[in-house]
């Protein structure tokens, strides 16, 4: 099912997951630490410049978004990790986020984004450990792959198979804003996602 990308929305934004109305849509979740480029992706998927805020401040996006198009919700999580916020707001984000995924919504994929230069962080490992615990399925998003040179990323993706448990059984794309890399193969996911989804209802009828 080829999507008309340009016709994505934003929906609207919540702060609880309390005031998250019922599910009326198939969604895809995108998650991942403050700055981690959730907003810009969001943006390079939809080929838009400003559906999804993009700020210079980390930990900026408090709210669960909703975007839609066609059949779909686009849900961008808050980033998580971002130290210089108070507990409360934290524990706000964390109920935000662990309230979403928990929920019995229908989340066909997760997003998780994690940045290919470093590391991941103990949130990052967390956020991993819990949707493989949970069996949830996601796909496992590295930004800012242009940050890198050849040898840097070869470094980097050997690291991450000790960093990152089953990182050889996942789904990995590596991603950049800058040069479009990894957006087709996202895109052919969503699609095939929303694909699936007509046919469901189609079978329905």
């Amino acid at each position: 099912m080829k999507l008309n990308y340009n016709k994505a929305e934003f929906t609207a934004a919540y702060g609880k997951f309390s005031q998250i109305p019922a599910p009326e849509r198939i969604e895809i979740a995108f998650a991942g630490h403050s700055n981690v480029g959730k907003s810009t992706l969001i943006n390079k998927l939809f080929n838009r410049k400003n559906l999804a805020r993009v700020s210079s401040v980390p930990g900026k996006t408090a709210t669960i978004n909703f975007y839609g198009l066609e059949n779909i919700y686009f849900v961008d999580l808050p980033g998580y990790g971002y130290a210089k916020v108070a507990k409360s707001e934290k524990e706000r984000w964390a109920g935000l986020i662990e309230g979403y995924l928990s929920s019995d919504r229908d989340i066909r994929l997760v997003f998780m984004l994690v940045d290919m230069r470093h590391a991941p962080t103990k949130d990052d490992l967390h956020m991993i450990n819990y949707l493989i615990d949970t069996e949830m399925p996601f796909v496992l998003v590295l930004t800012k792959a242009d940050k890198l040179n050849k040898t840097e990323r070869a470094k980097r993706m050997e690291a991450f198979n000790t960093e990152i448990p089953y990182f050889d059984e996942m789904h990995v794309i590596p991603f950049s804003s800058q040069t479009f890399e990894g957006v087709e193969e996202l895109r052919s996911i969503v699609e095939d996602i929303a694909s699936d989804e007509e046919q469901e209802e189609d079978t329905e009828e």
